[in-house]
């Protein structure tokens, strides 16, 4: 199982804001008709709490707020459009969430901070005015990526020591196949990011039919990238504030499925000492497996789980923790430990060199992680 945190892609969809001081601010839509005239602008307050059928807005742009769920939006732009209104600018957070926009009607999304710039000129000029372009398109442009601040976030509750989400996919702005009139539609979710996810796992299980699970699972972690891929900036978590993403953002980063060299694969034994690292009784593992199995008498640690990430949730002085790697790449291959420890924390791996030939596929290797401080306390 792969849980997959949701990424923008490098799509943007500008459309140009023209107030009539000739002064102009870009926000983002979908609306894809014919620019408008310099329509005058009424401020509706709140989107939640536009009234349909208000006819003041007839003939006008309207500039509204919204504070909640941006689910309601679509019936708010509806109800705007049914009142008379030619064009709607929404102010919200996320800025970037459009899916519920519409293709026929210019309503565009911009951020708190534009919303209350463009509040400012309608308040203060005497005749306040406004034109709305339709959107562009632009792809491959070098904005760094982020992750949605729908996306679900680490770390695990039930066994932080399990590093939660696995993997980062693109879930932003996907254009998905629909059924009904419209073939296409713009949707955003951790459900547009995990096929992403699913096509890779089937393409690596088609060349690698006899990769188990977790190998394919490690395959896919091992070669995510923690950076942008385009402009090498770091991947932004998108909220309130933004801030630098981290693992219980994204998990291993960006999936991007590479030759992995190496996999940290895992068998039945595997995941019988999770259950047993979990408090499981043998009873109740053997209901589980439909077999036979017995804890050790001493309770495992979590962290010795042949996992490819390692997630510590209250390190104190020092730990030891165990990994085996199978080689999957050449058959001679050699392979040496580099190291980037967090500030006040070091780590030291044991061997630093991984030599594989003919005789030699699986090797064990143990790091020790110390620190003089408490990091990633649960």
């Amino acid at each position: 199982m792969l849980t997959v945190a949701a990424s923008s892609i490098d799509r943007s969809l500008p459309t140009l804001i023209t107030l009539g001081n000739n002064r102009t601010f870009v926000g983002q839509s979908l609306y894809t008709g014919k620019e408008t005239a310099f329509l005058n602008i009424q401020h509706i307050h709140y989107c939640e709490n536009f009234t349909p059928n208000d006819t003041s807005v007839a003939g006008k742009a309207g500039l509204c707020f919204l504070l909640g769920n941006e689910l309601s939006l679509s019936s708010v732009i509806e109800d705007f459009r049914e009142s008379g209104g030619l064009g709607l600018i929404v102010a919200k957070s996320p800025s970037r969430a459009l899916e519920v926009l519409t293709f026929d009607f210019p309503s565009v999304g911009v951020s708190y901070d534009i919303g209350t710039q463009i509040l400012n000129y309608l308040r203060y000029s005497r005749k306040p005015r406004i034109k709305l372009s339709p959107a562009k398109t632009h792809v491959g442009k070098p904005v760094s990526t982020y992750v949605a601040s729908f996306s679900s976030r680490g770390p695990n509750s039930i066994a932080p020591a399990i590093l939660k989400p696995d993997v980062a996919a693109p879930g932003v702005l996907i254009l998905a196949a629909v059924s009904g009139e419209t073939p296409f539609e713009f949707y955003s979710g951790t459900s547009m990011a995990a096929p992403h996810v699913s096509g890779i796992v089937a393409l690596l299980k088609s060349l690698h039919p006899h990769w188990s699970p977790a190998a394919i699972k490690s395959a896919i972690m091992t070669t995510a990238g923690v950076k942008d891929p385009h402009s090498g900036l770091p991947i932004i978590a998108e909220g309130m504030p933004f801030k630098v993403a981290d693992p219980f953002d994204f998990g291993s980063g960006l999936v991007n499925a590479n030759d992995p060299g190496l996999v940290y694969d895992m068998g039945t034994f595997d995941y019988i000492l999770y259950l047993c690292s979990m408090g499981y009784k043998s009873d109740d593992i053997n209901n589980i497996i439909d077999g036979a199995a017995s804890c050790p008498l001493k309770r495992p640690s979590i962290l010795d789980v042949n996992l490819p990430s390692l997630t510590i949730p209250n390190l104190k002085g020092t730990v030891g923790v165990r990994r085996t790697v199978t080689n999957v790449g050449p058959e001679n291959s050699k392979y040496k430990a580099i190291i980037e420890p967090p500030p006040g924390i070091t780590i030291k791996v044991k061997p630093e060199t991984l030599i594989f030939n003919s005789d030699i596929s699986k090797i064990s290797f143990t790091l020790t992680i110390s620190a003089t401080h408490e990091y990633n306390r649960v």
